[in-house]
């Protein structure tokens, strides 16, 4: 089986920020490509009753050592957003517009967006910011900024965030090889593994 690999991420997931950066080589050495998924991670926490790391108490501050130490080991800058998290939604939607015109471009931009986000800050919440944002990557950012406010890009977004849910996606970032689950940044290895021996 040769099918892409599915990155399920919330721009909000700094797990899934480390992922971003390697995936792509991930599915350039086992000869799959990537097809990039955001959704709204808060759909999932509705479903399941859990809270996100950086609201739940001794989690936040686990996790905060951990992101720091995989930049170090990854050799990445790394530094969180003021008021982190922010609910990306409309980074989301950019994406699903750009996704309308090319699935590549909007792979580039979520690749982007998550550098961004975790090195200065973008303002993935507003429509604004990231229209301006697309347009520095030499996409239309009028465009871009216009489409995050239109019904049927508010219905893609949400429609994709549930149907990751019903897919059994709870948690940020999250894979499927050939509908074979994978959850997490540190279950890449493994699902490298997986794809590599035809699983087992």
């Amino acid at each position: 089986m040769n099918g892409p690999i599915e990155f399920w991420f919330d721009f909000s997931s700094a797990y899934a920020f480390f992922a971003a950066m390697k995936i792509e080589a991930l599915g350039a050495r086992v000869g799959r490509q990537v097809l990039w998924r955001p959704f709204m991670l808060g759909t999932a926490f509705r479903e399941t009753g859990a809270r996100g790391l950086s609201s739940t108490p001794l989690k936040k501050d686990y996790a905060r050592h951990d992101w720091a130490r995989l930049a170090r080991a990854g050799g990445l800058r790394f530094r969180l957003a003021e008021g982190h998290p922010l609910v990306a939604l409309a980074a989301t939607r950019a994406f699903y517009a750009i996704e309308e015109g090319s699935s590549e471009n909007a792979a580039r931009f979520a690749r982007a967006v998550f550098e961004r986000y975790y090195t200065e800050g973008l303002d993935t919440a507003s429509p604004r910011a990231m229209g301006d944002f697309a347009t520095t990557l030499g996409l239309d950012g009028e465009c871009i900024a216009a489409a995050c406010d239109s019904p049927a890009i508010k219905e893609k977004a949400r429609a994709m965030s549930e149907a990751a849910v019903a897919r059994g996606v709870f948690g940020s970032p999250w894979f499927f090889v050939d509908d074979e689950p994978f959850w997490g940044h540190d279950r890449m290895a493994m699902m490298e593994d997986w794809i590599r021996t035809g699983g087992w």
